[in-house]
């Protein structure tokens, strides 16, 4: 007899073949075992379904489409999920064993909330350690407080009732980069948030991600962010802007540059080790040597321990 999945891990992958079987491995590791892994294939030209096909758990189905983009791959897999909670989770990042455990037995014994995500402990491409990330909040209120002005949610960190997010027409597909985001500013008056303060996944930064730091974005890009998550919604032309900007970013020396300029602030500000800081900075100055602020990074990497983090307390976002 079937039995039907209480929670769906929803696993975006594009070309996800280097890290995605070890992020496999960690959901069926779970100290929860009542869920099903919805692997959606987003047009992947690598190994990445193979694999997959690899293992052997009637858990996993996997969903194959064209490339369409993430958002649009997380509203493939709402459609395909079976569980009444969806467990996010991208095909780089690893699970801690009790994750799902610890997350539905949160939602189950509370109701009236409707997400929750956590800290996550942040690592380098070949896995190592990079630093601790807490979240900017955790409460619903510190959420509520501070939604407008930051993310206050790890996106692949994040345990959600299936309901809520299908009612708000799942994720919004013109809001490139920053889907998560825009959602959570439309379903928070539908029920409470929360952030658990214990890191319940390795999240990896890797050169390959969509994702990178948004000071390497123009300065349109964070414009239109603004005005997008202070408005609640997005238009059609402002998702065609974002989607230009992007594409004309996603060149490997750009990314390569802004992911070694990333792991270079992190190695200052978060896990000071000046040293593997600017082993990173010199990489990120040789792929893009007329950005001036890697320069300065380099330069900051000299300070006195002291000042560098009394500095990035006062002003994270500056460093």
């Amino acid at each position: 007899m079937n039995v039907t999945p209480s929670v769906t891990v929803l696993m975006p992958a594009y070309n996800a073949e280097k890290y995605i079987r070890e992020a496999i491995e960690s959901v069926l590791q779970q100290t929860f075992a009542n869920f099903e892994l919805v692997i959606v294939n987003d047009g992947s030209t690598d190994d990445t379904l193979k694999v997959i096909g690899a293992f052997n758990d009637k858990r996993i189905r996997v969903i194959s489409q064209p490339n369409m983009g993430v958002a649009q791959a997380l509203n493939t897999g709402l459609r395909h999920s079976r569980g009444c909670y969806i467990a996010r989770f991208d095909a780089d990042d690893i699970c801690y064993p009790h994750r799902l455990e610890k997350q539905i037995d949160f939602l189950n014994a509370n109701p009236d909330y409707i997400m929750v995500g956590s800290s996550a402990d942040y690592v380098l491409e070949n896995g190592d350690f990079l630093f601790h990330c807490s979240c900017i909040a955790h409460t619903h209120d510190e959420i509520a407080d501070k939604l407008y002005f930051y993310c206050p949610f790890l996106h692949p960190t994040v345990m959600y009732r299936k309901e809520i997010i299908c009612n708000a027409g799942g994720y919004p597909a013109e809001a490139h980069n920053f889907e998560d985001y825009l959602l959570w500013t439309q379903i928070i008056k539908a029920g409470k948030l929360y952030n658990f303060n214990e890191p319940l996944i390795k999240y990896r930064l890797n050169s390959s991600s969509v994702t990178i730091d948004e000071r390497w974005r123009s300065g349109r890009f964070r414009e239109i962010k603004r005005t997008v998550i202070k408005r609640g919604s997005i238009t059609s032309q402002e998702g065609h802007e974002l989607l230009i900007i992007l594409k004309s970013q996603d060149i490997p020396r750009i990314k390569e540059g802004a992911y070694h300029a990333l792991c270079g602030k992190k190695f200052l500000g978060d896990n000071y080790q000046p040293e593997k800081a600017r082993l990173h900075v010199k990489k990120s100055i040789g792929l893009q040597p007329f950005r001036w602020d890697n320069y300065l990074l380099y330069t900051a990497s000299f300070l006195p321990e002291k000042l560098i983090l009394w500095f990035h307390k006062r002003s994270p976002n500056k460093l």
